[in-house]
């Protein structure tokens, strides 16, 4: 019988590089997966249904919320996001570790419902950096910047509450702490002893 994963609940302003960061997380590591979150805002350039985002209606994502279906549901900038609950279980059950992309709200409902979830907090490495990465986008005008930023310090505030947090000025160092973060807890002596199991035994044989 397979261990059961490791949840994480990954948390950042918006510009800090959060999604650059678990995509290449993932990419180089096949035993980490990030869960693909439903939501009732509008598909960006470049994004793809049910691979940035399951994107749903209002009416739907409310339905959905009204089953039980999130494990975790927020209000951001208006719009609605949602985590499956059933989805995430199914796969710590295999054995994959789950990233969850989520807010400082989500991962307090999080750690709530599954003891044992990971949070990891990413930061800027300033102000300016942060807004520079906002506006270089340009997908939005000066007012909605603005309104980002507001929330951005915000939803820093809420660094203290993760139990790791990594400041994302080189993208190699930030993604190599990043990588150390899970092997980490691949090597925590309750998942090496159910992996181990027997050799642990054989080594003990003559005590």
């Amino acid at each position: 019988m397979k261990s059961m994963g490791t949840l994480f609940t990954v948390s950042a302003p918006s510009g800090a590089g959060k999604t650059s960061l678990v995509g290449a997380l993932v990419k180089s590591n096949p035993e980490v997966c990030v869960s693909v979150s439903h939501t009732t805002r509008a598909m960006r350039p470049g994004e793809v249904d049910g691979v940035n985002y399951h994107f749903v209606t209002r009416d739907l994502f409310e339905e959905m919320l009204e089953a039980g279906d999130f494990l975790e549901h927020a209000r951001v900038f208006g719009n609605l996001y949602g985590t499956s609950q059933k989805w995430v279980m199914e796969t710590l059950k295999q054995g994959v570790d789950v990233i969850l992309e989520i807010d400082w709200q989500g991962a307090q409902q999080v750690r709530r419902l599954i003891p044992g979830t990971v949070g990891l907090f990413i930061l800027p490495p300033s102000l300016a950096c942060l807004r520079q990465r906002l506006t270089s986008r340009g997908q939005d005008d000066e007012s909605v910047i603005n309104a980002r930023m507001a929330e951005a310090i915000n939803e820093m505030s809420h660094y203290p509450e993760a139990d790791y947090l990594i400041i994302n000025d080189d993208f190699t160092v930030a993604l190599a702490q990043f990588q150390a973060l899970i092997t980490s807890q691949h090597l925590r002596l309750d998942r090496q002893v159910e992996r181990h199991e027997q050799l642990l035994k054989d080594l003990l044989v003559n005590s």
